[in-house]
């Protein structure tokens, strides 16, 4: 059920925010205009976060897992924070030498992270001190004794504490409930913290909260450890960026009309020769026209009929291998994942995408070789793709 209502809901949102992000690019100069749209931007994206959060929790969010190192990714956070926060709360940033790499999704755990710091922020309203710690942490046989869902073996820590007024054992027994909130009715939706218990639970970690009335709350997530080269997140900048065009031709496989058109619209004002279709079968009609042309296939996970967008791919590619594809949903099937992680070489944008995600994802996919993570338990080796 929470699959089925996310696709059409994304695929809904994805209308609202293409058309806005499409109009937007083309005003020039009414700052008043511009204002109207961000605010119904950030409505749109406001809507994609609570699915999102609907999908953490019942851990059927697609993972793109990556070694982080978290020393180069969790600096760049705290600016934000500072400024998301507010002055009343003092931010403090520690570290230890020696930090193994974590694996996860890079931005599944920075939103894990924003999602607690909010939290925090809300059970100090008269100012106080948020942390965050890493760590590296070993979890032993007795602790996984007493935790079932625990493997033993290394983990990177993230913990985010503050000095709020914490919480009663009661209590600490469902935060992690979907839709649990202690806030005022319209404060919040119960589901920041079942996101991220989803998210933890769903990247082979653990996630454990301490916290005692009057005296604050910790939260501690802990994540598989990865071995081999680690990578941090793209530092953040204020400054607009040119986005990537193109001219090779993509063929734009969706059965929603409204979200088709959009797509299209966004790839041809990048540069793009756009073909399109409404289901698999159309899909390999067009492309069996013109073949020789495709260069990239952009195809929803779910089409209706008996094609789905897993077998255009392959059925694509058979004919010519060289053709590259990006899988594009609200929510997707068995087809391109399993045990919650994105199936090797594969490439999915998620509805509701941004033009400037869309633009870069498909420059990505058409000048570059993706290398996989593969997952080994609780200890992960990197492996590069074979060439094919």
């Amino acid at each position: 059920m929470t699959g089925g209502i996310a696709h059409d809901f994304n695929n809904l949102l994805q209308v609202i925010l293409g058309n806005l992000e499409f109009v937007r690019a083309k005003l020039d100069g009414d700052a008043k205009l511009q204002t109207r749209i961000e605010r119904a931007s950030w409505a749109a994206q406001r809507g994609a976060t609570l699915t999102g959060q609907l999908l953490a929790f019942a851990r059927k969010q697609p993972l793109t897992p990556a070694a982080i190192h978290l020393a180069a990714t969790m600096p760049d956070l705290v600016p934000l924070l500072r400024r998301t926060l507010g002055e009343h709360i003092e931010v403090r940033y520690v570290e230890t030498a020696g930090l193994w790499p974590a694996m996860a999704d890079p931005a599944q755990l920075e939103s894990a992270v924003l999602n607690l710091a909010l939290n925090a922020r809300d059970a100090m309203p008269g100012g106080g001190r948020l942390t965050i710690e890493l760590g590296n942490k070993v979890l032993d046989e007795d602790y996984a004794r007493h935790h079932a869902e625990v493997v033993p073996g290394d983990y990177a820590m993230v913990a985010v504490s503050d000095t709020g007024h914490g919480m009663t054992p009661a209590v600490v027994a469902r935060v992690f409930e979907p839709f649990f909130t202690t806030k005022p009715d319209g404060k919040g939706t119960g589901l920041g913290l079942a996101m991220v218990f989803g998210f933890v639970k769903q990247s082979g970690g653990h996630v454990k909260i301490y916290s005692e009335p009057g005296e604050g709350t910790t939260v501690k997530i802990y994540l598989p450890r990865a071995i081999g080269a680690a990578t941090a997140l793209t530092p953040r900048t204020g400054s607009p960026v040119e986005l990537p065009r193109g001219s090779a031709t993509v063929l734009v496989v969706e059965d929603e009309p409204a979200v088709r058109e959009i797509a299209c619209a966004i790839l041809a004002d990048l540069g793009y020769r756009v073909l399109e279709a409404a289901d698999g079968e159309e899909a390999l009609r067009v492309f069996g026209a013109n073949a020789a042309s495709v260069e990239l296939l952009l195809t929803d996970v779910v089409l209706p009929g008996k094609v789905r967008g897993r077998e255009v791919a392959e059925r694509v590619q058979a004919i010519r291998p060289e053709v590259r594809v990006v899988f594009m949903s609200g929510y997707t099937e068995n087809s391109i994942v399993h045990h919650g992680r994105l199936d090797d070489g594969v490439h999915l944008i998620g509805k509701p995408f941004k033009r400037e995600q869309l633009a870069r994802k498909v420059a990505e996919v058409l000048g570059t070789v993706a290398v996989p993570v593969a997952d080994a338990g609780n200890v992960v080796t990197l492996r590069p793709k074979p060439e094919a």
